[in-house]
């Protein structure tokens, strides 16, 4: 799988739509009913070096989410701090895509029975 997403691209400088078929992937992913089926599609559709950067970026996001410095977030997650910057640019000047995740997994987290989809 190669990617059509320039990572060096600065948060808010482009657009999703300027990435074919990232709408039918979001349309896929959302028709998926459970945890267990996101986790199976996602390890069909990506390689697992794939799926490591994925977690990789989304460990960085929550570590910063609780407020560590980014030498810490580094050390932590065994990144670079260019890639602890990188993921803090996108959470907190991109599209809110990590601003929504981290909120609803925090609520999730916080009453079990309670959140899901919004």
């Amino acid at each position: 799988m190669t990617s059509e997403v320039d990572e060096t691209a600065q948060p808010g400088s482009g657009d999703s739509e300027d990435i074919r078929g990232l709408e039918a992937l979001a349309d896929a992913i959302l028709s998926l009913r459970s945890g267990d089926e996101v986790t199976r599609f996602l390890r069909d559709l990506c390689t697992r070096a794939e799926l490591e950067a994925l977690a990789h970026r989304w460990l960085i996001a929550r570590l910063l989410e609780e407020g560590l410095p980014y030498l810490a977030v580094a050390d932590h997650a065994d990144a670079s701090t260019t890639t602890v910057t990188r993921v803090s640019q996108w959470l907190h000047h991109g599209t809110g895509g990590y601003r929504l995740a981290l909120d609803r997994t925090k609520a999730k987290r916080s009453n079990p029975g309670k959140a899901g989809r919004q």
